[in-house]
């Protein structure tokens, strides 16, 4: 198991909209198809794009039920939300409680993974979602996008074109 706290040589990514989002995706889909894909974390493409598309989906189909975290952890989160939104989310976190330390990272082919996420981001593109973000309550349609955008930062920058 890579501790992906620590992966050298990591894609520092910066997407300013969701459709430059969906063009690196679709570009690393391409090169698994080619054998030039190297993945320097623990997931393959296919369980990385499920994974964005499942949490993308989460704010309009409703999330799972998590364990509740401490409340002064949930203030100092609740503080660095602007730091998140602007900087990046950091590698290595886990859902405490979630086996795998997180959800929605299902093997499933990459293809069919993009085509899910492209759904799914169409839908944040045109839709602002109604639920509470479980890590900072209340987003605007702006920072929900840009959340978004800073996951897919954090979870594409784990693929290499060589």
């Amino acid at each position: 198991m890579i501790n992906t706290k620590k992966v050298p040589n990591r894609r520092k990514l910066r997407f300013s909209s969701i459709d430059e989002a969906l063009a690196d995706a679709k570009r690393l889909v391409g090169a698994e198809a080619d054998g030039t894909l190297a993945a320097l974390g623990n997931w393959s493409l296919g369980q990385a794009l499920a994974h964005l598309a499942y949490w993308a989906e989460r704010p309009f189909d409703g999330y799972p039920e998590l364990r509740p975290m401490p409340w002064v952890l949930r203030k100092i989160v609740k503080l660095m939300k602007g730091r998140f939104l602007s900087q990046g989310l950091p590698a290595g976190s886990n859902i405490p409680g979630v086996p795998g330390g997180t959800l929605g990272a299902d093997p499933m082919p990459a293809g069919e993974a993009l085509q899910r996420l492209d759904r799914a981001l169409a839908r944040l593109r045109e839709n602002c979602p109604q639920c509470l973000n479980p890590l900072f309550g209340e987003m605007t349609h702006d920072e929900w996008i840009a959340f978004n955008l800073r996951h897919a930062e954090l979870h594409l920058g784990f693929f290499r074109v060589d």
